[in-house]
């Protein structure tokens, strides 16, 4: 492996003699951006972890307190997509996204305790480092979204699986909207299990190499509750705005069509609360398609199994890097910065079932990629 890639890779050793094994990712100036060559390097490792007797857990975070993992490399998937030419699946991006929603996967289904330390920044692929966590720690600073639909994709890396499985439709509204959690939401809809000041990584660290472990998941994941549940005593968390508009977000989301449902999220831009408003104007920016295939997607999702979900989700992200919204939204928001996409179709009723049928073709030849997820 490179020395240059941008990840730490460490254990870290307890008092009963086990280790933790630490993956820190290391590109704060990309606020942590998940790369191909991070995922080959972490990937391994994590599956090295789960069949080494003496490590009992592991911990993700990541260097700086601004962002835990703002993404994965969207730059470099434009770059990937530029030079396979518009309607060719571009190599690089459909190898990016397979071996990126294999780790995820892996973590979902990891046989001893996750921790991720979610400080400041998380969406999009930091989200899907987090979401298969058996714990995710959110601090004050956090920061959650998935706000795919403004550059022409949609809520990928287990996304689909997540937000269709969260209460009362909010997951279908955050994928919509791409609205952003702080931790008292991130509580609030299950997206973390605790929430401590993010002063206390070091604590953190610290009980766990004083603990004695027992090399049981269960009872180690217990004993890290604890811990957990110890360093956030007395922690506040900031007011929920999720929580406090839940029912009225359960109502703007609620049935089968989704125009419907757009036109009502639209019209919360003229709202009084600014959070509300932020997310109608969010949706009124957002690329018709993505809209469509986020609806698609979350409700082909509840009825799959999480295995099924990322085979999903690697066929739709493809059709998306075939499709013109998404280089066209990576364009006008990262690379011009003109922030003035040219979605095509424009408008949401202009979006047929054929085109979302499109992205969600099969365009692997031969066998899945992730085929043998079970």
């Amino acid at each position: 492996m490179h020395h240059d890639v941008p990840v730490r890779i460490g254990t870290l050793l307890t008092a009963s003699g086990h280790l933790f094994g630490r993956v820190t990712l290391d590109a704060p100036d990309s606020l942590n951006a998940l790369t191909m060559a991070m995922v080959e390097h972490i990937d391994p490792q994590l599956e090295r972890w789960a069949v080494d007797p003496k490590v009992v857990g592991v911990i993700i975070d990541a260097a700086g307190d601004k962002a835990f993992c703002a993404g994965g490399d969207i730059v470099g998937l434009y770059r990937s997509m530029q030079n396979a030419g518009a309607g060719n699946v571009p190599a690089d991006a459909a190898a990016f996204f397979a071996r990126e929603y294999r780790m995820d996967y892996r973590i979902h289904r990891y046989p001893k305790p996750v921790i991720c330390w979610a400080t400041g920044i998380v969406m999009g692929g930091g989200i899907g480092l987090l979401a298969g966590a058996s714990h995710r720690v959110a601090t004050p600073t956090s920061r959650m979204a998935m706000p795919e639909v403004g550059i022409g994709l949609y809520p990928d890396v287990g996304g689909s699986w997540v937000l269709s499985r969260m209460p009362g439709h909010i997951g279908m509204f955050l994928g919509l909207t791409g609205a952003s959690l702080n931790a008292g939401d991130a509580r609030y809809v299950g997206l973390a299990t605790h929430a401590v000041h993010a002063g206390q990584r070091g604590m953190l660290l610290e009980s766990i190499a004083q603990a004695c472990w027992h090399g049981d998941a269960q009872a180690d994941a217990n004993r890290i509750d604890g811990l957990l549940a110890m360093l956030g005593d007395g922690q506040e968390l900031p007011p929920s705005p999720l929580r406090e508009h839940a029912a009225r977000i359960a109502g703007l989301v609620d049935g089968d069509d989704l125009v419907q449902i757009v036109t009502r999220l639209r019209a919360l831009a003229e709202d009084p609360d600014p959070w509300l408003a932020k997310a109608g104007r969010a949706v009124a920016g957002a690329s018709p398609t993505s809209l469509a295939l986020t609806f698609a997607t979350q409700q082909r999702a509840r009825r799959m199994t999480l295995a099924e979900v990322f085979r999903m989700e690697w066929q739709a992200s493809i059709g998306c890097c075939v499709h013109q919204d998404f280089p066209e939204g990576i364009r006008a928001l990262l690379i011009d910065k003109d922030k003035q996409p040219r979605w095509q179709p424009a408008t949401l009723d202009a979006v047929t079932a054929e085109l979302v049928d499109a992205h969600l073709a099969p365009r692997h030849g031969g066998v899945h990629p992730l085929a043998d997820l079970s």
